[in-house]
């Protein structure tokens, strides 16, 4: 398992979070940014900066994620396309995507702009916060938790 991280959007405390994690488990972490951005010295931990456009990191991280990846990220059609590649995607406010509730989410997700587009909404999601990271924090040590009962 590696664990890649669409970089452009990740708050800092999932970075936190996932630094930690990384150095802890000795699992690949890997963030994908147009970017360059701080990141600690551990042999676990990489960045790969992408030219910038739209959706690059996301197409350098659909393609090069494997079956089996977790993939970061609140891009609802990323996490669509890596999950019908056989990854997890685990959203930074803790939500994990699966086959079962993805396309449901795109809908939304694509729902709400429409409207938003036509004026008929406005704003987007609340400010993340301490649940967020709690939630996202939890999700995560599910996740490592299994892949670690797995590789034994």
């Amino acid at each position: 398992m590696r664990i890649w991280v669409d970089g452009d959007a990740c708050p800092a405390p999932v970075k936190q979070i996932l630094f930690r994690a990384s150095d802890r488990t000795k699992i690949k972490l890997i963030f994908v940014a147009n970017h360059l951005s701080h990141i600690p010295v551990s042999p676990y931990i990489s960045i790969i900066v992408v030219a910038h456009g739209f959706d690059e990191a996301d197409k350098y991280i659909t393609t090069h994620a494997n079956a089996g990846d977790l993939v970061i990220t609140a891009d609802i059609p990323l996490a669509n396309d890596v999950v019908n590649k056989g990854c997890l995607a685990l959203n930074p406010r803790g939500l994990l995507y699966t086959e079962t509730n993805i396309k449901q989410q795109l809908a939304v997700r694509n729902l709400m702009a429409n409207l938003r587009d036509q004026m008929l909404i406005s704003g987007g999601p609340a400010s993340y916060g301490k649940n967020d990271s709690q939630a996202f924090a939890d999700e995560l040590d599910k996740i490592l938790t299994k892949f670690n009962k797995l590789k034994q």
